[in-house]
């Protein structure tokens, strides 16, 4: 049975440095502020979740249940788009220009209507 919960929390820690070297892969070779966010935001918090459950997995197969793991889990779940949202929304009120090859500006006009 060790064997088996090994292989799973081996599968999630493989799965969570996927997501965190694909994050950050995207943060050095996407163009603009609004792409970084977008790739930290998301795949990086996928990445370190996966992780966190692979050490949730871990510790419980060995009796002892974490409930602290699983609330930071749910933490970073709920904050770490969140916060992503906002750098990206202050960055286009502060006025950062978007990506040269940037085809549709969906804030454009909910910002125009506001001024």
């Amino acid at each position: 049975m060790n064997v088996m919960i090994d292989i799973v929390v081996l599968a999630f820690v493989i799965i969570g440095v996927f997501f965190a070297v694909v994050s950050a892969i995207g943060i050095l070779r996407l163009k603009d502020v609004y792409s970084r966010a977008h790739a930290s935001g998301k795949s990086a918090t996928l990445g370190v979740i996966f992780i966190m459950l692979a050490v949730f997995i871990h510790f419980l197969s060995q009796g002892d249940l974490n409930a602290k793991i699983l609330l930071a889990i749910l933490f970073l779940f709920l904050t770490a788009p969140v916060a992503s949202l906002f750098l990206a929304r202050s960055a286009y009120r502060n006025g950062v220009k978007l990506a040269k090859n940037t085809v549709v500006d969906d804030l454009k006009k909910m910002y125009d209507k506001q001024q």
